[in-house]
């Protein structure tokens, strides 16, 4: 890949995916339009490493707590407040670990195709838009267990390409009454494992095909990553309250509408 190509890809990946838009429907619009070759799953593992990172430095408050709280419980037994979230997100996480491992084949055979993403981008986008129209008086309470497991297993939908994991888990929480900012921070923070999951999975299958990396390339890749995606989670937490889900929703149906265009134009 040329530099461009790295900073455009880099850039969507970081910006995309801890917006509720989708990062897959992004990433296949460049092999579309313009020919570009895949990026290979050594940039992949690169560029998802840079958005783990900035998850990891923006929540750091957050992973110190889990930190301190679960050498606390190791040592007295003792659960408070962020040792209950933490296991909160691991056990919201196992449903995805399970069915991604199940599915893997699957999903990589079957659904990675540009008419899935495409309807996955309008159909997740309007039940995103119902579920923050229909939510009543919400709680900045935190995530109760139900709700934790609930939104665990609704992630199992992120496997289908173009449904955002980001997406489909605020639309659970938003579903349950929990407040957008609430919904926001624990979809971040429940991100951390399925990140870790799924570029522990890759590298095992880049272990497997021993091909050469270009080391500076992913470098360049998983900073520009790390740094869109830390502004990226930054700016969509502080306008939350102001915008509300509706310009994501938006986008999702403009973006499904270009995709199918796309597919149109190529068969003619």
């Amino acid at each position: 890949m040329d530099l461009l190509q790295i900073i455009f890809l880099a850039l969507i990946q970081g910006i995309t995916e801890f917006l509720p838009v989708s990062s897959s429907a992004h990433l296949i619009i460049p092999h579309q339009l313009w020919n570009w070759q895949d990026q290979g799953l050594a940039f992949d593992i690169a560029v998802h490493a840079g958005s783990l990172l900035a998850v990891l430095l923006y929540f750091r408050e957050d992973i110190r707590a889990f930190a301190h709280g679960g050498l606390n419980f190791v040592s007295s037994g003792k659960v408070d407040e962020h040792t209950g979230l933490l296991f909160k997100i691991i056990a919201a996480s196992l449903p995805l670990v399970f069915a991604g491992l199940l599915l893997k084949d699957f999903i990589a055979n079957d659904l990675r195709h540009t008419w899935v993403i495409a309807c996955a981008s309008i159909f997740f986008g309007v039940v995103l838009w119902l579920a923050d129209r229909s939510r009543g008086s919400t709680s900045d309470a935190g995530v109760a267990w139900k709700a934790a497991l609930i939104i665990g297993f609704a992630q199992i939908l992120a496997l289908i390409p173009g449904t955002s994991r980001s997406g489909i888990t605020i639309t659970a929480a938003l579903f349950l009454n929990i407040s957008p900012e609430t919904a926001a921070r624990f979809s971040f923070l429940l991100s951390i494992p399925a990140i870790l999951g799924a570029s522990t999975l890759a590298l095992i299958d880049l272990w497997q095909t021993e091909l050469a990396v270009n080391w500076g390339d992913l470098l360049t890749g998983a900073l520009i990553s790390a740094i869109a995606a830390y502004l990226c989670i930054h700016f969509f937490i502080s306008l939350l309250k102001r915008t509300g889900m509706t310009p994501y929703v938006i986008y999702r149906i403009t973006l499904g509408i270009f995709l199918f265009g796309l597919i149109w134009f190529r068969q003619i």
